[in-house]
């Protein structure tokens, strides 16, 4: 059965007054106090933050009327089932635990009253797949973790509206973050990222993108279709004189013969060639250089150029040429010809956004 969609009310700060939250952040606790457990359903918003919880408290699983939860700071190793009782929370916090995948219940996903959750400073190596089912979810942090990989089951978090996998060890991410239409903020910061998806030209909503010290040589040029207010690139090797230590392999007989197909407007059908010919010949991209009519299949050179981007920085992006003879100082006119100069300067304002 497909599960029903709801609009939960998201939590402000005016439900919680001195008659319904309770803060006993660092208070030393093991256990929690009685007065609390006597009267379980009074409370709405609970902090347990800088305290000794190895586990989380089984009895919290009574407090049925809670919404926001912060429990922080405290070791935790484990999440029990008893928090799946807890059907009206909406913001979850356990930043800077010992918790990993293993440690959430198999059922958590089923927490679809959740919009808020942060699980930053954790062990987490695999991304928890109980996060990819809580289709209310909002606000993802779950950064300062050690994570490899986060999954394509990610598309399934459709009303995310910030993401923060800022700390990891992500060497890349997958094409369906471009997916995640609603997204406002997303934070890739210090990672081991080489590239980027094109996808993410769909991020149409994306005000605030955080890329700095990651690996990133080039930006996809769909970038440019992004409208943001925030871009942080600083500490990746952005490179200007990225195409001269590039290689290029020279092209194949089918190719050259696909080019002057192509070029010269020969025309073919399937009646003169093979279908998988055909399909070849319909692969054919044309070369970005304006003052070539060259095309190119799989024998291409990388190519960066560098753009205005909101009107605030210039971003090396990667685009492709049909051959080496396409030079790079052709393609464009002299007021973006790369000197030392004037690549330097564009250098250090695409490093200082």
């Amino acid at each position: 059965m497909a599960q029903k969609y709801v609009d939960w009310p998201s939590s402000s700060d005016s439900e919680f007054n001195d008659d319904n939250s309770e803060d006993l952040s660092h208070s030393e606790l093991e256990v929690l106090p009685n007065y609390l457990v006597n009267d379980p359903t009074g409370w709405k918003s609970i902090q347990l933050s800088h305290n000794s919880f190895v586990t989380f408290p089984g009895e919290l699983g009574t407090f049925l009327n809670l919404i926001n939860l912060d429990i922080s700071n405290n070791g935790l190793t484990d999440i029990g089932c008893e928090i799946l009782h807890l059907k009206n929370l909406n913001t979850f916090t356990a930043r800077n635990n010992l918790l990993d995948a293993s440690s959430l219940p198999k059922d958590f996903g089923l927490m679809i009253s959740l919009e808020t959750i942060n699980f930053s400073g954790n062990r987490f190596t695999d991304f928890p797949m109980q996060l990819t089912e809580l289709r209310n979810l909002k606000t993802l942090h779950i950064g300062a973790n050690s994570l490899k990989s986060i999954p394509s089951a990610i598309k399934g978090l459709s009303r995310l509206e910030v993401l923060y996998l800022g700390g990891n060890s992500l060497q890349e991410v997958p094409a369906e973050l471009g997916t995640l239409h609603r997204l406002i903020s997303l934070v890739l910061c210090d990672n081991q990222l080489h590239s980027l998806p094109p996808t993410f030209s769909h991020l149409r909503k994306l005000r605030s993108l955080s890329l700095h010290n990651n690996r990133l040589s080039t930006l996809p040029q769909e970038i440019v279709a992004l409208n943001l207010t925030e871009l942080s690139l600083r500490n990746n090797p952005l490179v200007v004189r990225f195409v001269q230590d590039l290689s290029f392999d020279p092209p194949s007989l089918m190719e050259l013969a696909g080019r002057v197909i192509k070029t010269d407007r020969i025309k073919y059908s399937t009646s003169d060639l093979p279908s998988h010919l055909v399909k070849y010949l319909s692969s054919a991209e044309r070369c970005v250089n304006p003052k070539c009519k060259g095309v190119y299949f799989s024998s291409k050179v990388e190519n960066v150029k560098f753009v205005d981007f909101c009107g605030k920085y210039r971003l090396p992006l990667l685009q492709y040429l049909c051959s080496p003879q396409c030079s790079y100082t052709s393609v464009y006119s002299d007021s973006e010809t790369d000197d030392e100069d004037s690549a330097s300067a564009k250098m250090k304002k695409v490093l200082l956004g």
